[in-house]
């Protein structure tokens, strides 16, 4: 346990991030990889895209895997996806967290929501994080973490995505 400022960092709800990058499950895997780079991500949720629950996941180590096969052109993130999403509830210590994903062989683990018998993934820990934590000096240091991070509000989030998206488009 790490306790920075008066501030204790033992459970995944103190350090996970909230929001997490999904795609589609034709979603080309190159355009999957685009996205990781660019957000710094370990891995991607695979949706439905009709009921919007989660699939499965995409993640760095299953597109080193296709690129490794030279096939990394041509394939889609159903053709490469894990079928389980890696989960964890947001409630338990980082360490038991740590040892699930060595378990598991990941880097990256999800925390979903359940609404209307649909399964969507929430938040996300992963290495980094856990990186972050071990390398903390001060509070500040995580404080865009965990459930009591500073966010932007739902409006603005939206403004900057469509702002983005016209940039993309080139309306802009």
């Amino acid at each position: 346990m790490t306790e920075v400022s008066g501030q204790q960092y033992q459970l995944v709800r103190d350090l996970m991030s909230v929001g997490v990058a999904t795609c589609s499950p034709d979603t080309l895997i190159i355009d999957i990889a685009r996205l990781l780079v660019e957000k710094d991500l370990e891995a991607v949720v695979v949706l439905d895209p009709v009921e919007g629950h989660a699939l499965g996941m995409v993640s760095q180590d299953d597109l080193v895997r296709a690129y490794t096969r030279g096939e990394a052109q041509s394939l889609r993130a159903e053709d490469i996806m894990r079928d389980k999403v890696s989960q964890v509830p947001p409630d338990i210590p980082l360490s038991v967290a740590a040892q699930i994903m060595q378990d598991q062989g990941v880097r990256a683990l999800f925390i979903m929501h359940h609404a209307a018998g649909i399964e969507y993934p929430a938040a996300f820990i992963s290495y980094r994080h856990l990186m972050r934590h071990l390398a903390v000096k001060e509070g500040e240091d995580l404080r865009d973490l965990g459930i009591q991070a500073e966010r932007q509000s739902p409006l603005d989030v939206f403004i900057q995505r469509r702002e983005e998206a016209r940039k993309r488009a080139g309306l802009k």
